[in-house]
Formats: structure tokens, sequence, C-alpha cells
């Protein structure tokens, strides 16, 4: 059993491992906190949270902020002490050293992990290597706290599949435009800024052709748009989500806005014909065209494998994926099943007429075939409404 204090202590860790939500992907974000006792009483020694990827993990972090709080006890002090971290300590060599052998190495005497590895290849080594060094190793304090930080490195690692969310837009009948065309703005700028912050949060950012030709969307992280994460983060640490584009017609082409800002670009294609290859030297270097499989579309016509879509992006280790993008392709990929997560901001306007709406599903011609959701979180951001909901799984 877990005490009360071992509850408050893995909290902390959560709390400091939020603080990498937008700076280390692809790695899990990770949150250590180191405890031992001072003159007889139990206090903290040290702390740490992964920052980024390729820079040390969470324990090693907090060994080190031990060091430097107690210049000339932190051996002393670490020695013997436990740390309760939120994510299974690594057992093997990456871009860093194991943080399972830099606990054993400092001679902590317990280790409390909140959830074990969900790398099947890795899972519960990093617990095997802390036992086998007479540490105590213990797991699922605050578990699913600790699952919800990482929801899409679990989904890679055990689904071979990114987290998928979809941003949805629109007015309280439903409707994301006028007959014409015209959408902005149809909500508010408190809600665009909310949506930067979700794509600051995400590996990638999938849309279609028809966003980048009809609405000159860039798909950018604007800084000037943070909020008060501005004072978190600087203009030239925010990460950029990889831009995928799909684009089955062959329609973009390199004089666009939307490839004016360095940043990678994935295009993807249903076929690379020949003077598109003949031309790839005219793209910009951050421009990568990509041909994936054709399947047969409810709407007719062949239109690229989403699946396989997704499936590439998992392979690359781009774990948090939003689409952004128009009815017919947010529709295709609910109609699939691979939405994990809806985010739908509800502007109090009443568009009526013909407008377009917020998605288009061929497939849904009766009430029974109606996609389910669960409500998680109902918000006002500014004057408009947020709702996140998860789609209902499909039993098989």
């Amino acid at each position: 059993m877990f005490s009360e204090q071992d509850h408050h202590y893995m909290a902390l860790a959560i709390k400091l491992a939020k603080q990498g939500h937008y700076t280390t992907s692809p790695n899990p974000r990770v949150g250590c906190v180191l405890v031992n006792c001072i003159d007889g009483t139990e206090q903290i020694i040290g702390t740490g949270f992964h920052q980024k990827a390729g820079q040390g993990h969470a324990e090693v972090n907090a060994l080190l902020d031990a060091k430097n709080k107690y210049p000339h006890l932190s051996s002393s002090l670490v020695k013997n002490a436990t740390a309760y971290v939120t994510l299974e300590p690594c057992s093997h060599f990456g871009r860093t050293p194991p943080c399972a052998q830099g606990l054993i190495d400092a001679g902590v005497k317990r280790v409390v992990a909140a959830m074990v590895d969900p790398n099947p290849e890795v899972s519960g080594r990093g617990l095997k290597m802390l036992e086998q060094a007479g540490i105590q190793a213990e797991f699922g304090l605050l578990e699913s706290e600790a699952k919800t930080l990482n929801l899409g490195f679990i989904k890679v690692m055990t689904q071979a599949l990114p987290y998928l969310r979809v941003k949805l837009a629109a007015s309280l009948d439903g409707k994301t435009a006028m007959q014409s065309g015209e959408s902005k703005w149809i909500t508010s700028s408190d809600a665009r800024c909310d949506v930067q912050k979700l794509r600051a949060q995400s590996c990638a950012v999938i849309t279609g052709a028809d966003s980048i030709l009809t609405d000159n969307a860039k798909m950018t992280v604007r800084w000037t748009e943070l909020g008060e994460l501005k004072e978190s983060y600087q203009e030239e640490s925010v990460r950029q989500p990889v831009r995928v584009v799909i684009d089955s017609k062959n329609r973009l082409t390199p004089d666009l806005d939307f490839f004016s800002q360095e940043s990678p670009v994935i295009i993807v294609r249903g076929k690379l014909d020949k003077i598109g290859l003949e031309n790839l030297h005219l793209w910009p270097h951050f421009v990568e065209q990509v041909q994936l499989p054709m399947i047969k579309s409810n709407v007719g016509g062949d239109k690229v494998d989403l699946t396989a879509l997704l499936t590439l992006l998992a392979q690359r280790g781009l774990n948090d994926v939003l689409v952004e993008s128009g009815a017919n392709l947010a529709g295709a990929f609910i109609e699939q099943n691979l939405v994990d997560e809806l985010i739908l901001y509800q502007a109090p306007k009443l568009m009526g007429g013909d407008g377009k709406n917020l998605v288009e599903m061929p497939s849904i011609s009766t009430l029974a075939r109606a996609k389910s959701l669960s409500i998680t979180d109902v918000r006002m951001v500014g004057c408009d409404i947020r709702i996140t909901a998860k789609l209902a799984k499909i039993s098989k």
C-alpha cells in the first residue's frame, strides 16, 4: 500500500512532468522527485523533469538538482533516498545513458514508478535492474494520471499508431462557412490562440490540399498567439509540428505561401507523376514528398489510405497528431474509426442557410450508424464553447 506522503510526492512528480508538455516530443513527459531525511525530517532533496529529447532525463536532472542544492552533502543525501518517477526508469542506452543505472549508481534505496514503460520490448526491464541491485522497486501509484501525460507515446508503443485529435470549429448551428465560402472568423481570437497551443503540443498537423489552396492556411505555431505560454517558452524554443498535407491530386506547387516558412513538410501523394518527379529540385529542402497506397472512397474515386499515413507517422516517432482540415477529410478520419479525441470550438453565432457542414460522413445514413461520443470536458474559451470528446470504442 502507498502512503499519503507517497501520493503527495508522486503528484508533484506529475506536475513537474507537465512542464515538458510542449518540448519533450518524441520522448515521453516524465517528472522525478527525490526524498530523504535531513536531521530526522523527511524532505524533498531534488526535483527534475525531462525537458527535451537528447537532454537529461527526469531522474538525471533530479540527481543534479540535489547536487546543486547540497554540494557538500549530495552523495550522502541521495544514498538511501526514495525516487518518485512518473514512468519506469529506462534500462537501455539511447541518446542518454539508462536512468535505472544512474539511480543504482547514486545508491537510492527505493524507487516508486507511476507506470511501467509501455514499450513491450523494454517494459519492466528498468524495474528488474533496480530489484537486482537490491533497490525496492514499486509501480502503480497514480497510474491513470501518469498515463494521461503521454497518450501519444503509449499508443505508438502499444498500437503502432499516433494519438489522433481532430480540431473542429463551427457556429452554434454547426456551420463552418457561409455558402459563399466565407469563414473568417467564426470563432474568437481567444479560441484561435487556444488552437495555437494545440498545434504547439502536437508532433504533426494533418490537413488537406483544399485548406492550403482555398484558405491559404499555413498550419504553423505562431508564438505571438500563445498567450500566457509566451512567459514560459522563448520564441526560438517553440517546436514547429511537422506539417502533413494530403494532396492526392497533385495540386500543390512550390510557390505557395504555405512553403514560405522553413519547417518540416510532408506532402502525401497517391502517385508521384513524371512531372512531379522531374521537378523535385524546385521544392524547398524541408519538403518531403511521399507516395502512399490509395483505397476506394465512400464518395467515389480513390483516396489516400489514412491508416497507412498514420502508421508512417508513428514509425517516425510522431506520437501526437492533430487534424485541422475541411469537412471531408475530418469526416473520413472519423468514419474510419481513427480518431481518439474531438475538440470542437462552437461560436455563439447562427449562420443558417446552406452553409458548409462541420463534417461529411457519407456512410452514416441511419441513426444506428451514428458515431457515439463521450464528452470529457466543456469550458468557455473567450466567448466560445470548447467541447472535448472521446469517440466510443468500436467492439470487434
